[in-house]
């Protein structure tokens, strides 16, 4: 990832507007900013989640809150806890998350 043409800035969570977005069971909740061509989000599962497909996106991703399981499309399964965080390639290994007890993360994509 190269950051550039982004002036210096701060964001205030509070007020980037929620949008919802439902998975196999349960929902996500987001919040997200563009900055040039960098995605950042602060994401919420709610418990009982799980993605419903298998992303292959590219990501940073640090837990904030709660328990998040990723398992990959090769079977592998990652569970986070706040403080944890995973980095994944663009293209390079599907993904999936999935929550029992629901998780805070902050994302950059």
């Amino acid at each position: 990832m190269k950051i550039s043409d982004i002036p210096f800035g701060t964001t205030d969570w509070s007020t980037v507007p929620k949008t919802e977005h439902k998975g196999d069971t349960g929902l996500a909740t987001w919040q997200t900013c563009h900055f040039g061509g960098i995605r950042v989000r602060m994401v919420e599962y709610s418990p009982g989640y799980l993605a419903d497909h298998w992303c292959v996106k590219g990501h940073i991703l640090l837990c904030l809150a709660g328990e998040l399981t990723t398992e990959l499309a090769d079977g592998r399964v990652f569970v986070l806890k706040p403080g944890m965080s995973y980095q994944v390639a663009d293209e390079a290994e599907p993904h999936r998350s999935s929550t029992s007890v629901g998780a805070k993360l902050f994302i950059v994509d």
